[in-house]
């Protein structure tokens, strides 16, 4: 089994992006049936982190800039630490994720073990 980071990303531009408090309160059972069938199938590494909306960048200057990408609208929402027997195994769990039914998306990442 492999590790893969799930990293949950939606917009946060305009209000017509946001959804409707209702929606949200109605995704919170989703979100806790999808997370409890991950755990329940001992393929959850790492529960859900939230972070906040601001971050920084440090640039090669050293610069540091507030926000975390102000060139793109979308923002991370949060991310779990999964196993899977392979990509298609973790695509197929993310596509259960009630971020995509917010209009948001997964970006599936996974774990590499460093050359010794």
């Amino acid at each position: 089994m492999n590790e893969f980071l799930l990293i949950f990303r939606r917009a946060f531009g305009s209000s017509e992006e946001q959804p409707s408090p209702e929606m949200m309160q109605q995704s919170i059972k989703q979100w806790q049936d999808w997370f409890g069938s991950i755990a329940a199938q001992d393929k959850l590494v790492r529960p859900l982190q939230r972070w906040d909306l601001e971050g920084r960048v440090v640039k090669k200057d050293k610069d540091v800039i507030n926000g975390p990408y102000a060139e793109i609208k979308e923002s991370i929402g949060g991310l779990i630490l999964i196993r899977a027997k392979d990509y298609d195994e973790a695509v197929e769990i993310a596509q259960g994720c009630p971020i995509l039914e917010l209009g948001g998306n997964v970006e599936v990442r996974m774990a590499v073990t460093p050359a010794v």
